[in-house]
């Protein structure tokens, strides 16, 4: 018997629905008070959401949230996917893959040019043309190992208030990683003050100019720090100097870093446990308008590289394409005919294409692990043109 299946748009009026199958897919339990909050969340949230329903009953769901991320110190529309979820009844039957292909194509017609998510199984959406291209590092220190305190100049001030400060400084921080999200008044209303509980400090340098913030919370004898964003040098070591004030209250503390973070180098004794996790993964979504929004490194000649790039699930991607880069890093990705004269193009796949702008790894490194191949003079142009910069994502959706 053939089985009825449709994709849906998720309203309001499944709104219990959704969370009954939330809360028992990510093993949590919500109060009705938190419920409440959830559901006044889920009305503002700019998203879509989607419902597959078998035989009309409400089987699966997925969310994408409509939000932006630094690139390049450019601002991108990025599609977040989250909340994936199905009753155990109807896994393994295609339902999760049918609702991801729609969002690829609603993402692509909302100019969503690329798409973020956190996997429960990195080899599931690999299928799908995610890829990694973030990861942190997880320091937990000994209190006998914390940074030095000294008498620094400014001041720390215990903060409360609106967040329109610390939004201040978390952009001009993150600004200059890429994955980075751009934070909206209601990221911080709903996502950071749930995620990121606990005491936050200002730090204020001897002009009275904020150079950096802390969130952290002091439990059962550890600190964990949930967010250090400093501005310059300064800035770091005096809000390290403040969190070391806490020696006597604590056994350890835990803080999760870029991978671009150099504490125990300055550390008089660096031996500090540290863990490389593996974080979210990413892919293109419209690998034309996403190279166009794209800033490559100047140089003083154009270049021309043929790609030849495969996309499974995005057909649009799919074909023979030349990258034009002019000298001051503007580019133009046109398809071609395969029966043009373009040698040994870059053969790739999206999520290759993907972790390589984003910068997690580079075209050589790719191509070291197999993961592209091609004419090497190509490959090696192409990695002059791509800036070098370090991915980060001190958020979760």
């Amino acid at each position: 018997m053939t089985r009825k299946v449709e994709i849906r748009p998720l309203g309001n009026d499944h709104f219990d629905e959704s969370m009954l199958l939330s809360q028992f897919a990510f093993q949590y339990e919500k109060s009705a008070d938190e419920l409440m909050e959830t559901k006044k969340q889920f009305a503002v949230e700019p998203a879509a959401r989607y419902a597959a329903f078998v035989d009309e009953q409400f089987a699966a769901q997925a969310t994408v949230l409509e939000l932006q991320t630094y690139i390049g110190g450019k601002v991108f529309n990025m599609g977040g996917l989250a909340g994936v979820a199905t009753w155990p009844e109807f896994r393994r039957q295609g339902l999760v893959a049918q609702i991801l292909v729609q969002a690829l194509h609603e993402m692509r017609q909302k100019g969503q040019v690329i798409s973020y998510l956190h996997p429960f199984e990195f080899g599931f959406y690999r299928k799908f043309g995610w890829e990694t291209y973030t990861e942190n590092k997880s320091y937990t220190i000994q209190k006998e190992q914390l940074p030095a305190r000294f008498l620094f100049e400014g001041r720390v001030e215990r903060f409360k208030g609106d967040y329109e400060l610390l939004s201040h400084l978390y952009e001009a921080y993150a600004s200059h990683y890429n994955g980075s999200l751009v934070r909206s008044d209601l990221w911080w209303k709903y996502r950071i003050t749930k995620r990121k509980p606990g005491q936050i400090v200002v730090y204020y340098d001897a002009t009275g100019e904020a150079q950096g913030y802390v969130i952290y919370e002091v439990k059962n004898s550890r600190l964990t720090v949930h967010e250090l964003i400093y501005l310059n040098e300064s800035a770091r070591a005096a809000l390290w100097s403040f969190v070391s004030q806490h020696d006597s209250m604590i056994t350890e503390l835990t803080i999760t870093v870029p991978m671009d973070d150099q504490l125990p180098f300055v550390l008089a004794n660096p031996r500090i446990k540290q863990e490389v996790i593996p974080y979210f993964m990413a892919r293109i979504v419209d690998a034309e308008q996403f190279i166009s929004q794209y800033v490559f490194n100047e140089s003083a000649t154009d270049d021309l590289i043929p790609i030849q790039l495969r996309d499974d699930k995005a057909p649009w991607n799919n074909g023979l394409y030349l990258l034009n880069i002019d000298g001051s890093g503007k580019a133009v990705l046109t398809p071609i005919e395969a029966k043009e004269t373009h040698k040994n193009p870059i053969k790739m796949d999206i999520g290759a294409l993907t972790t390589m702008l984003l910068g997690y790894l580079r075209p050589t490194k790719l191509a070291q692990l197999a993961r592209i191949n091609g004419d090497n003079e190509h490959i090696k142009r192409l990695q002059a043109r791509i800036p070098e910069r370090t991915t980060y994502l001190p958020d979760f959706f």
